[in-house]
């Protein structure tokens, strides 16, 4: 079952239910080993599909123990891939580890719809740098231009010459000739669809052919991605900084717990720790903090009560991340799912690099939303 619902004026999202299409898609991506976006409100990793079984899918692992425990264990994980002319996105859970070839492999959940997330009927990418292309005109001259944008469905070309509006017309067939980067070379034909001055856009036509079709469609995918995260990237230093009030607060009794922070986050905003009480963590979201980080050493029935009540006081407004001491990670995560957390991390153990990364994905997410308000 395929449905589109509309979600503005010209503009669509096709959802597809049917589980046989749902596999069909999924067993082609993984016959091709198609790159695959991992990516989770804070995180983003680059991996590639591997093989698909009865009720999961298996992808390459590309990143550390660390970030795949952490990183890969959030509710809201979502899958993105390519697929022909449209770019899938859908929601998957980390089932766990299996193995391939010998080598370790990720388990994720088969979705159970898939999304085309791209509102456009289809992305253009416009950072291209210098790509000089070439194209006929209606009496078979070759002429020379520049490359303004490209889709996996056609092109704007800029002319260096005189204005196309006397070479060319709408509807007119021509031959275009584009060498990307990576290798990619599109040696097609097209249609005008519109000219003004020394622009025009082509539409290829018949269709890029299959294997053309799904080089250039990655190679566009990768591009929307490196868009977004350019436009999601804040770096360390615009976070704030001392003067501004606290932005991270630690609610524990732990003077080593909050050393043990300062000492893992020092490029980011100062962290003041308050004791776990309710008049404490009261006063702490009263501050209006980017994140709160709770520390828990007691997953019995009286620290788990304990934690309920201080999270009910911090309310829903502020990223919470739970830290656990002396606590199994499958406790850990069921926590952090029964509260809704933004993340749990075990600081048990001497931490990675990969906490300082967890923790600015999100700030950076947070401050994201207060500029979006403030806008």
């Amino acid at each position: 079952m395929v449905e589109t619902a509309k979600l503005g004026e010209g503009m669509g999202t096709t959802v597809i239910k049917s589980e046989s299409e749902i596999r069909e898609i999924l067993g082609i991506a993984c016959g091709s080993r198609e790159l695959l976006i991992l990516v989770t409100p804070y995180m983003r990793f680059e991996t590639n599909f591997l093989l698909l079984e009865k009720d999961a899918f298996q992808a390459r692992v590309t990143m550390s123990a660390e970030e795949a425990t952490y990183g890969l264990r959030s509710p809201d994980l979502h899958i993105r891939f390519p697929h022909n002319t449209r770019f899938l996105d859908a929601r998957t859970k980390l089932l766990g580890f299996g193995l391939m070839d010998g080598r370790r492999t990720l388990q994720l959940a088969i979705p159970k719809t898939l999304h085309d997330d791209e509102l456009r009927r289809a992305y253009r990418v416009e950072r291209l740098g210098r790509v000089t292309v070439s194209f006929s005109t209606r009496k078979f001259d070759l002429r020379a231009g520049t490359l303004v944008n490209i889709s996996t469905s056609g092109a704007r070309i800029h002319s260096g010459q005189d204005s196309l509006e006397a070479l060319l017309k709408a509807g007119d067939s021509i031959s275009v000739s584009i060498p990307l980067l990576d290798g990619i070379l599109i040696n097609s034909d097209a249609v005008v669809r519109w000219t003004q001055g020394r622009l025009m856009g082509v539409e290829f036509e018949p269709v890029l052919g299959t294997d053309m079709l799904a080089s250039l469609s990655r190679w566009v995918f990768q591009r929307r991605e490196e868009d977004k995260d350019r436009v999601g990237a804040m770096p360390a230093e615009t976070f704030p900084k001392s003067g501004t009030g606290p932005s991270m607060v630690l609610v524990s009794s732990s003077q080593e717990m909050e050393d043990t922070l300062r000492e893992l986050l020092t490029d980011l905003p100062p962290i003041t720790r308050v004791g776990p009480s309710v008049p404490a963590v009261k006063e702490a979201v009263a501050a209006s903090p980017s994140l709160l980080f709770f520390h828990i050493s007691d997953a019995g029935l009286d620290g788990r009560r304990r934690l309920k009540l201080l999270l009910e006081v911090a309310g829903s407004r502020i990223p919470i991340v739970l830290l656990g001491t002396q606590i199994e990670n499958s406790v850990l995560f069921d926590l952090g799912n029964e509260h809704k957390a933004a993340a749990v991390y075990d600081l048990g153990a001497r931490p990675g690099p990969f906490f300082s990364r967890l923790v600015q994905g999100i700030l950076r997410r947070r401050q994201g939303e207060d500029s979006s308000k403030e806008g």
